[in-house]
């Protein structure tokens, strides 16, 4: 089975999102996971809400990046600009892709949180490829 990292800052919006869409509608072939650059300690509770509203009962939580470090991924997907500053790189095996969505938790109501939902099911494809793209500036 591929393993992919889902990397935001927060890793409590977008992150989560990827990382449970993922497992829920690619779950036969890919492993997701996410974490942040600093971590919010939560993950949203409209981030929870949205992904119910598909069916996706996600249990989530807030992590760290470095407890990833000894993991060997497929995929490692940046999903914040932040992020992918203050991760430049990613050490170990595994494709680094970057799409930045934007953050829900600005706008902090629901229907922009769907809105981020429905884009990142749309790109979750792509950056999943077999041939993904070599860097998707979004």
């Amino acid at each position: 089975m591929k393993k992919v990292l889902f990397l935001c800052t927060g890793n409590s919006c977008r992150s989560q999102l990827a990382e449970a869409m993922v497992n829920a509608k690619f779950g036969d072939e890919w492993q997701a996971f996410s974490a942040g650059t600093k971590p919010a300690g939560y993950v949203h509770p409209m981030a929870i809400q949205v992904l119910a509203e598909l069916g996706i009962q996600h249990q989530g939580k807030s992590k760290l990046a470095d407890e990833f470090r000894s993991m060997d991924f497929d995929r490692v997907v940046t999903v914040c600009d932040s992020a992918a500053e203050e991760c430049p790189m990613w050490l170990g095996k595994g494709k680094r892709l970057h799409h930045s969505f934007p953050d829900p938790a600005v706008q902090n109501n629901i229907e922009e949180f769907r809105a981020i939902r429905d884009e990142i099911i749309r790109e979750l494809p792509n950056l999943l490829s077999t041939h993904p793209m070599e860097e998707n500036n979004g």
